[in-house]
């Protein structure tokens, strides 16, 4: 699984995909943002609809580091998100 950074917020973060799977299948993905370890820990999620390639990894390997800021700030915190298994 292909794993990203990105500097936002004054922290490092680290990109994955999800690894959840809806019906929207190739459509739609949701990428998880990572700072922190144990109870420092923070996770943050948006979803995303790539262009061109449909599979999640390669779609993640290919986007700007524009696109991941972008997508940062329109993430939410864990706890809304069932990607995340609504945690905090």
């Amino acid at each position: 699984m292909p794993n990203r950074t990105l500097t936002a917020n004054g922290k490092t973060w680290r990109v994955v995909p999800s690894g959840r799977v809806t019906q929207l299948d190739r459509d739609e993905f949701a990428l998880l943002f990572i700072a922190g370890a144990g109870d420092a820990r923070e996770v943050r999620v948006t979803r995303y609809s790539p262009h061109g390639t449909r599979s999640r990894e390669l779609a993640l390997a290919q986007m700007s580091e524009a696109d991941l800021q972008r997508l940062f700030a329109h993430s939410q915190p864990s706890f809304t998100s069932p990607e995340a298994d609504y945690t905090a």
